[in-house]
């Protein structure tokens, strides 16, 4: 997520690495030789926080002072753009992404880490910035609207893990009894599922959702718990929110992850899908998508 994000803003100024990719966990990611020697090699790293790349953070300060590194919440957030972990009061939550408007902050950041190692590009990179900050705000409408199509009574969302706090905030969702908590490191217990499936059942909430992170087990649990109950419940599609998907996919970019998401969620839940906006409708063409 920042990667695409990092590269669009570069274009051909520099070339982006991306350690953490598709269908990865960036909370239990651990770095290889291999990882350490990109590391090693690069003019600048850029990471989100330890509060979720928690195993590389350690890796990462190894190199503070020889490899110019930039923590985007530290340098991009002040304390009234985070959210808590509701259940561990004073640590953030890192998943900012999933807010398309507070995620776009960190653009023209990258666009002056870049320059200063190409300052022969500081124009093209700030044209660039500006260019994506647009696309990003034209996604972030977009959302909004399909999200508001839902109706209120069915606007919940029920997950794996609690990676959508900033997407609810952002959005008018409520993001409510994932099964995990913002941290991916332990596991769900019996107890976490059958409090989620009295949730469930009390707000008669129609679909939950898997990651592409995090095994299904836990969801398809909770479905057969609900189930047991006299409860349909529905696995309304899989949504990407610690990593994106696959590289050569729309949804291997940061739109087009966040756009999967909003559809899938807003057709489980009842929603109605707007019309792709005509600000983005070059991105769409890149990959022959409906318009």
């Amino acid at each position: 997520m920042i990667g695409d994000l990092a590269q669009g803003v570069a274009g051909d100024c520099a070339a982006v690495s991306t350690l953490i990719g598709p269908g990865v966990d960036p909370h239990s990611f651990s770095a290889t030789p291999r990882d350490v020697q990109v590391i090693a090699d690069a003019e600048l790293i850029v990471y989100v926080d330890r509060a979720l790349e928690e195993r590389l953070a350690d890796v990462l300060e190894r190199f503070d002072g020889r490899v110019p590194t930039l923590g985007l919440v530290q340098a991009t957030f002040g304390a009234d753009a985070l959210l808590e972990d509701p259940e561990a009061p004073g640590r953030m939550d890192p998943h900012l992404w999933m807010d398309v408007d507070r995620w776009s902050r960190i653009v023209p950041v990258l666009a002056d880490a870049i320059a200063d190692a190409r300052p022969a590009c500081a124009d093209t990179l700030a044209a660039n910035a500006d260019a994506l900050v647009a696309d990003l705000a034209a996604l972030h409408d977009w959302v909004g609207q399909a999200i508001a199509s839902i109706p209120e009574e069915r606007r919940v969302l029920v997950t794996a893990h609690d990676a959508f706090y900033y997407f609810a905030d952002a959005y008018g969702i409520e993001a409510s009894e994932a099964i995990e908590g913002i941290s991916t490191a332990s596991e769900a217990s019996i107890g976490d599922i059958r409090q989620v499936a009295d949730f469930v059942i009390a707000r008669q909430v129609p679909a939950v959702f898997v990651e592409s992170t995090i095994s299904p087990r836990t969801i398809e649990a909770l479905q057969a718990e609900v189930a047991s109950r006299g409860h349909d419940l529905a696995i309304g599609g899989t949504l990407f929110s610690d990593a994106m998907g696959d590289a050569g996919t729309p949804e291997g970019s940061y739109i087009g992850m966040i756009r999967a998401n909003a559809v899938t969620i807003t057709r489980a839940l009842g929603g109605q899908v707007p019309d792709w906006p005509e600000a983005l409708e070059g991105w769409a063409a890149e990959w022959d998508l409906p318009r």
